[in-house]
């Protein structure tokens, strides 16, 4: 037996849903913190070295020599590797296929899969690790988004965007949701509770993965959003896209996109103080005076006046600017008039939207 190998550019394909080649397991010998960060689709975790065990090799490396770190290393890789055989490869039968990478498919994938490989299974190492995938994924992100016929929902705060493309979901459109992919609604109070955001990495394969799986002979409907959603970049490439297509801009009346909101953050109307310290970020914007009367309103009870105020003082004036300076077609884009932000309204024009065009 001997560990084949495989590139970047070969596994990408592979990598994907339904692809009658694909790997068993794909195995992950980095440690845990490097796995968190980001790691290949549907990796699993089997560290070589944890975090700790890094450090302290790293550290006796520097400080003392590399020969007395490898000694240690060995030890330890020699220990965990044993672990991993005990506790997930017992019960693999002889035709298992498992694809092994760490960093740089160097020495932590290259001991876990000798040993793999050695008792008999058809093991793959990727070249280069993950840093060749992040390249190669970051490779393709740059071109990705060029194929696609895209369909850009705007519309002030509170008009549902997010709720239509649901219901173009729903409606067997194809849909690009990038708030759901990057965790973040987008705007000072976007903060999902619970549900923090993925790395920059992380964002970045998922949103790979998602256009991989994009039919180019269909219309792609998605939202039109600014350069960061949360702490998160949209890529280059697919920002110029989003704003050189096509607009659909939705109009809801100000009291039901209130209302909405309302509904939407309910996390916020009942924690108030939630509500008030993401409030807090807007002093710079609209100076301190304005925010501390907001959040005593908002303590008093009065939320509904506070988002009507920030919808007319903040949201809206910004909205108007940024649509036309950044979104070359805001200008002629198809109005779609909505009395309110209800799932059946949003249903509706969902099926409208999604309909294909007459012959």
């Amino acid at each position: 037996m001997s560990v084949r190998r495989i590139t970047a550019t070969e596994l990408l394909p592979r990598l994907h849903a339904g692809a009658p080649d694909a790997f068993d397991t794909i195995v992950d010998a980095r440690s845990p913190s490097e796995h968190a960060d980001d790691h290949l689709p549907g990796a699993v975790n089997w560290p070589v070295l944890d975090d700790e065990e890094r450090r302290v090799v790293g550290t006796e490396y520097a400080q003392i020599s590399p020969f007395e770190a490898r000694k240690r290393g060995a030890a330890l890789v020699a220990r965990n590797i044993a672990r991993h055989v005990e506790q997930q490869v017992m019960a693999r039968e002889r035709g298992w296929r498992p694809l092994v990478y760490c960093w740089r498919g160097g020495q932590r994938s290259g001991a876990l899969a000798t040993v793999l490989d050695q008792i008999g299974f058809q093991v793959h190492v990727l070249e280069g690790g993950y840093r060749a995938f992040r390249r190669a994924v970051i490779a393709e992100l740059q071109t990705l988004p060029q194929r696609l016929s895209l369909q850009v929902l705007v519309g002030r705060t509170g008009s549902a965007k997010t709720r239509l493309l649901h219901a173009l979901a729903r409606a067997g459109a194809q849909v690009l949701d990038l708030e759901e992919l990057a965790a973040h609604r987008g705007s000072v109070l976007g903060l999902e509770p619970g549900r923090p955001q993925p790395s920059q990495k992380a964002f970045e394969t998922t949103l790979w993965r998602a256009l991989h799986g994009l039919d180019a002979t269909r219309p792609v409907f998605t939202e039109g959003e600014s350069r960061l959603i949360g702490r998160l970049r949209v890529p280059e490439s697919l920002l110029e896209q989003l704003r050189a297509a096509p607009c659909i801009e939705l109009r809801v009346p100000a009291a039901e996109r209130v209302r909405f909101l309302l509904r939407d953050y309910a996390h916020y109307v009942a924690d108030t103080e939630a509500f008030c310290a993401r409030l807090a970020a807007l002093r710079e914007l609209r100076g301190a005076k304005l925010v501390e009367r907001w959040q005593q309103l908002a303590r008093a009870g009065e939320t509904a006046l506070v988002v009507t105020e920030l919808l007319a003082q903040h949201y809206d004036p910004i909205y108007q600017r940024s649509m036309a300076r950044h979104f070359a077609h805001f200008a002629q884009a198809r109005v779609l008039e909505l009395p309110d932000a209800d799932e059946p309204t949003l249903d509706a024009a969902a099926l409208a939207l999604a309909a294909p065009p007459p012959a």
